[in-house]
């Protein structure tokens, strides 16, 4: 027998006392009356969760049964599913309802997803001082608290705001979005606030992908949009997926921008869903049916999730 044989013999097998093959130990199992034991870190969290998140949601959901008023009675009668009947009959609900998914595809999936998959890119191969530069100006949007967030992007796009200021140096005629377009305003401005996420999320995965698979590409012949179509979006499949799930959740639930700029006007025409809700419930002191929509908005979140999961599972 070779040396070689010898050693790869020793190391797959070991002599016992006897001479015979030793056989490998099982791993030992936690007794039973311990492993409890293992859980009790969670169960102080566990209760936090149940008592301040799902309790909160069980009482909205019991709200929602109801014909609760802000004022003018003196206690609440279960009505059933009146309060959701009552939603999708409303014309005013349904025209939320569009009006959030456009604002949630504009400014959520292909802006700010876009834009900051963009940005990026561009970083990437930009020098140190304008990556820094680029980085701080875009992330400072992002800080910014949501109600100043609002102010500004309401100073640029007013009537006598900064845009017109700009149109008009450049000889272009005036705008006024907040009244002719006001969701697509609303829209813009919450992809300038939003954006610096997506950069983020976006420049850890490019930097996960080695240099040489875009390189060897390139040698290849491929350009930047196969490229892109072909290796680095597949590569960074589950960032995008994750980005995509975060950020339409987070967009469904504006309301101080929107607020802030229009009050969902004029005439509902950037009324979101929980702009509809807030001025049900705290406007008309409809507490019940608001918390009703409210509850509709946690089903639309949902559906969305679940898609973005799905896809998530799904191979490359």
């Amino acid at each position: 027998m070779t040396a070689g044989a010898a050693g790869s013999a020793g190391a797959t097998r070991s002599a016992g006392p006897a001479g015979t093959t030793a056989t490998p130990r099982t791993p030992r199992r936690t007794p039973a009356r311990t492993r409890p034991l293992r859980w009790a870190p969670l169960v102080p969290a566990t209760v936090l969760l149940l008592l301040f998140l799902g309790g909160p949601i069980a009482y909205c959901v019991g709200i929602a049964f109801t014909d609760a008023q802000l004022t003018g009675q003196e206690s609440a009668s279960f009505v059933g599913l009146a309060n959701f009947r009552h939603a999708f009959g409303d014309p005013a609900f349904r025209n939320a309802v569009v009006l959030t998914l456009v604002f949630t595809v504009v400014s959520s999936v292909l802006g700010q997803n876009t834009l900051g998959l963009a940005l990026a890119g561009l970083l990437r191969r930009a020098s140190r001082p304008v990556r820094t530069l680029t980085g701080a100006l875009v992330i400072t949007a992002w800080v910014l608290p949501e109600i100043v967030a609002g102010f500004l992007l309401y100073t640029f796009f007013e009537r006598r705001g900064t845009l017109n200021a700009l149109l008009a140096w450049l000889h272009l005629p005036a705008q006024n979005w907040l009244f002719g377009l006001p969701i697509l305003a609303v829209s813009f401005a919450n992809v300038w606030r939003g954006t610096a996420f997506s950069m983020l999320i976006y420049s850890a995965a490019l930097a996960g992908i080695p240099t040489e698979v875009s390189e060897s590409a390139e040698v290849d012949g491929a350009g930047g949009l196969r490229r892109l179509w072909h290796i680095t979006l597949p590569m960074i499949r589950r960032s995008v997926g994750t980005n995509l799930m975060l950020n339409t959740l987070q967009t469904l639930s504006v309301f101080g921008l929107i607020w802030v700029m229009t009050r969902g006007g004029p005439g509902g025409r950037s009324q979101t869903l929980p702009v509809f809700m807030y001025d049900q419930a705290f406007t008309k002191s409809l507490i019940g049916y608001g918390t009703a929509v409210a509850l509709l908005l946690l089903v639309v979140g949902a559906l969305f999730s679940a898609v973005y999961l799905r896809l998530l599972r799904e191979e490359v």
